[in-house]
C-alpha cells in the first residue's frame, strides 16, 4: 500500500504540473492565476497546495524535472568509448531541446523562469543549479573531444563550454521567436566555426 500511494502522488504531482505548463504556456506567468492551473490540473485547490504552495513552486519544479531528460543526451555521449563529432552531439541536444517546445512544453516556459531569475532569489537558485550542471557537462564534452583530437589541439575545454551553454538560451528564443531556425542550423554552424579555426591553425 505505501508504494502504491507514492506512486499515486508522484502521477498527482505530473498531473499538476503538466497543467502549470500548458497555463503558463498559454498565457505566462503573471498573467495566469492559481484559480487557472486548478481548472487544467482538474483538481481542487486544497490537492494542488497539498504539493505546491505557489507559482514560484510550479516554475522551480518545471525547470528541475525537465533539464535532466535534456542534460541526459550529453551523458550519454560520455559513456561512449568513442564520441562522435561535436557538430553531431549539439544537433542531437538541440533536437531533445526542440522535442520540448511544443504547446505545454517546459522549454516553451524556460524564458519565464529565466527571468524570474533575475529577481526572485530562490528561482535563480534553482535555475543557476541546473546550468551549471548544463555547462559542466558541456566542458566534459569538449574536454573529451579534445582528448580524441576532434578538436584544434589548442582549444580551452572550458570556453568551448561556456559558448555552447550560452547557445541554448539564444536558440530557444529564436526558435520560439522567429521559427527560422533548426537544430541542424546549429550543427552547420559547429562545423563551419570548427573547419575555420581547424584552417587557421593549419596556416
Amino acid at each position: 500500500m505505501p508504494r502504491i500511494s507514492e506512486e499515486h502522488r508522484e502521477r498527482r504531482r505530473q498531473q499538476i504540473l503538466d497543467a502549470a505548463q500548458i497555463c503558463f504556456s498559454r498565457k505566462g506567468f503573471h498573467e495566469t492565476s492559481l484559480q487557472e492551473i486548478f481548472a487544467e490540473s482538474g483538481l481542487s485547490a486544497g490537492a494542488v497546495y497539498r504539493y505546491f504552495k505557489s507559482k514560484d513552486e510550479l516554475v522551480r519544479a518545471i525547470a528541475e524535472r525537465s533539464q535532466p531528460v535534456v542534460v541526459a543526451v550529453l551523458e550519454d555521449f560520455l559513456t561512449r568509448d568513442v564520441m562522435p563529432p561535436l557538430d553531431e552531439i549539439v544537433e542531437r541536444f538541440a533536437d531533445a531541446v526542440v522535442e520540448r517546445m511544443g504547446v505545454g512544453g517546459p522549454v516553451t516556459v524556460a524564458p519565464q523562469g529565466w527571468a524570474l531569475a533575475t529577481y526572485h532569489q530562490a528561482v535563480r537558485d534553482c535555475v543557476a543549479s541546473l546550468y551549471l550542471n548544463t555547462r559542466s557537462c558541456w566542458v566534459r564534452v569538449a574536454e573529451r573531444l579534445k582528448d580524441d583530437g576532434r578538436l584544434p589541439a589548442g582549444s580551452d575545454p572550458f570556453a568551448v563550454g561556456v559558448l555552447l551553454t550560452a547557445a541554448l538560451p539564444g536558440f530557444i528564443l529564436q526558435r520560439l521567436l522567429f521559427g527560422d531556425v533548426a537544430p541542424a542550423t546549429l550543427s552547420s554552424a559547429i562545423r563551419s566555426l570548427v573547419g575555420a579555426e581547424a584552417a587557421i591553425a593549419h596556416a
